[in-house]
């Protein structure tokens, strides 16, 4: 786990609400953001290489679209930069600042980057929703 400077609303010792991290898992764009975010070992990337690993962890997603009647059938149509630019601006404008405020992660508007920090509650049913959403 990541050490981080600071108080934080999910520091590592103390157990955040369940409300808190199923709200923070709740949204498919932010899991997907943290899926690769846990994948990196320093935790480190940028807003770009999230947006366009969102976009591939949807376009994985949408695969299996077509076997759940409930979901909308994807957008296979849609330009692969419009859809990066416009996963990055949510990223930068929804979700990101919404995990900053949770604690989950640092986002330096200035070059750009975001540093995740982790918390092994959080992490649990992240590993847990990747597994049953990415298998």
């Amino acid at each position: 786990m990541r050490e981080r400077e600071g108080v934080s609303s999910l520091q590592a010792d103390a157990m955040p609400s369940l409300d808190l991290v199923f709200d923070l898992l709740s949204n498919r764009r932010r899991r997907y953001a943290l899926y690769y975010l846990n994948q990196q070992s320093d935790g480190v990337a940028t807003v770009t290489a999230l947006a366009q690993n969102v976009v591939a962890f949807e376009r994985i997603a949408a695969k299996d679209a077509d076997r759940d009647s409930a979901r909308s059938p994807p957008d296979r149509d849609a330009d692969p930069a419009d859809e990066r630019e416009t996963v990055r601006v949510e990223l930068r404008h929804v979700h990101l600042p919404k995990l900053e405020d949770a604690g989950v992660l640092e986002h330096d508007r200035r070059s750009e980057t975001v540093r995740y920090w982790g918390q092994p509650s959080l992490e649990e049913w992240l590993e847990h929703a990747h597994h049953k959403e990415m298998s």
